[in-house]
This record gives structure tokens, sequence and C-alpha cells, in this order.
């Protein structure tokens, strides 16, 4: 799918959008793909959820080994890793995201669906899926947690949110909320889903 200026300025994105997109893209258009794949190198995840909010996820998956950049890492569509994934910034799907082994962001990981690791799942900032978070380990973020669904740590893990922030701060900034509350949750604050 391309991407042009045209159809940026229609759903009207603020002026440095623009402006990053003519200074990285002088041919005006751009596959989708390709501009969050820059949008990654740049650690721009402002700008990355704001274009994955107006052109959506596609129905395209991504089959790799493992993933492991010193940035950030951006799909529009389902990311599926037979090892283990590392990035240094932000982890964001327009669908979901799998991996065989575990799941590690310096930041926040976010997934327009489920989020699934076959060891733990750790973030220095949130957690957030549109469907459920499991992990065959602990899953750990350093503000809240979010899902549309169910939280689910294996075997007799925990689920740890908040881990850096003050507990005075919890019931604002280290909230876990899904329909049913996390069976092994340690810390953070519980708000329901």
């Amino acid at each position: 799918m391309k991407i042009t200026k045209d159809m940026l300025v229609e759903w009207g994105p603020c002026q440095g959008g623009i402006d990053w997109f003519e200074e990285n893209f002088p041919s005006l258009e751009e596959d989708y793909q390709e501009i969050l794949n820059r949008l990654a190198e740049e650690n721009r995840k402002d700008y990355a959820e704001w274009l994955l909010k107006k052109a959506g996820q596609l129905n395209t998956e991504i089959k790799v080994e493992e993933i492991a950049t010193k940035n950030s890492f951006f799909f529009a569509g389902k990311i599926i890793v037979s090892k283990g994934i590392s990035v240094g910034f932000n982890l964001l799907a327009g669908r979901g995201i799998e991996a065989g082994w575990s799941i590690e962001a310096g930041w926040g990981i976010e997934a327009g669906w489920g989020i699934k690791a076959g060891d733990g799942i750790k973030a220095g900032d949130g957690i957030k899926a549109g469907d459920g978070i499991k992990a065959g380990e602990g899953i750990k973020a350093g503000d809240g947690i979010k899902a549309g669904e169910g939280i689910e740590a294996g075997g007799d893990f925990g689920v740890f949110a908040g881990l850096r922030v003050r507990i005075a701060n919890w019931s604002v900034k280290a909230c876990v909320s899904a329909n049913i509350k996390p069976k092994n949750l340690i810390s953070g604050h519980w708000k329901g889903g």
C-alpha cells in the first residue's frame, strides 16, 4: 500500500509530520511499511502510532527467526518470530505479536491484537494489547499493562506492573486492566476491564 502526501494531508497530521514526510520521501509517496521502517530507525513511536490509526492494520505477516535491534520495530501486520524479540526502544504491531522465546523492549510493547511469548515478556514502560497477553514465564512492565482480554503468566511466574513507578503513583501509572484479574498479579494497581 502506497502512502502519498495528499493522503497524509487529508488525514490531518501536524505540520511536523508533513515536514518529516517531505524530507524523508522527496517523491511524496512511499510504501506504508517502508515509512514505518524509517520511523522505527528514528524511534518515532508517536508518528508510527498516528499512521497506524489513520492507514490501519494490514492483513500481512512477517515471519522471521528473531528480531534484535537497538532501535524500535514497527510493523502494520502480525509479527511472528520463532526465537526471541529484543528491541532497544518500542515494539509496535498493527495486529499481533508472537515469539517462541521472550519479548523484550527498552520502552513499550503494543499490539492491535494479542501478544504471546513462549518465555517472558518485559518492557521498560508499558505493555498493551487489543486482545490478550500471554507468556510462558513472567510479565514485567515499568509502567502499566493493558489487555482487551486476559493477562496470563505461565506456571508459577508473576505479573509485575509499575516496576519503575513510585507506589504512590500506581493508581495512575501502574494500572493493570483486563477482563479478569491476572492470577499471579504481584505488583501494580488492578483496575479491571
